[in-house]
């Protein structure tokens, strides 16, 4: 597979099948990609940065990243505000953990994040996190990813949330 190949594929998914059904076939196309060690190899190596734009589809607006982390890393609940985003996994393991919106933020206070479970992301995984679900990644050691935006979120401002416990 090829960047040219894999970006036809989820046009294709994308225009036919609009909505979740589309996003899903992407999904499987990212799993697709991920068994295909030339692929991985080409787009998600050594050089790789830590956020790498591959495409970004000019009538679509989703966006093909690669990510290659050397050391630990990360992140608080968030969502993708109103995009999708789908996380492939290319080496290494990712835990992610999902989260339940207790309160979405607002400009003045961060929202509110109950945590619901964590699971981890091997080679070959790949996860779909619809508009508005908060998941959030730690990598406690080098990875690699394949990510997809529905559109890119370098241009989307996002509020941040904070996790809570049960009992809060």
């Amino acid at each position: 597979m090829t960047l040219d190949t894999f970006v036809a594929g989820a046009r294709e998914a994308l225009k036919s099948h609009p909505g979740l059904e589309g996003r899903i076939m992407v999904c499987d196309l990212v799993r697709e990609a991920l068994k295909d060690a030339d692929f991985v190899g080409t787009y998600i190596n050594d050089k790789t940065p830590e956020r790498q734009v591959l495409y970004e589809d000019p009538e679509l607006g989703f966006t093909v990243l690669a990510h290659a982390y050397k050391d630990a890393k990360t992140s608080g609940p968030h969502d993708h505000g109103p995009s999708w985003a789908i996380y492939g996994q290319a080496k290494g393991e990712t835990v992610m953990t999902d989260w339940e919106c207790l309160a979405r933020p607002t400009e003045a206070t961060p929202g509110k994040a109950r945590r619901i479970k964590d699971y981890a992301m091997k080679p070959g995984d790949a996860y779909l996190y619809e508009p508005g679900i908060l998941h959030s990644p730690r990598r406690d050691g080098p990875t690699r990813l394949l990510r997809i935006e529905g559109l890119n979120m370098d241009r989307v401002k996002r509020l941040p949330y904070e996790p809570v416990d049960a009992a809060a």
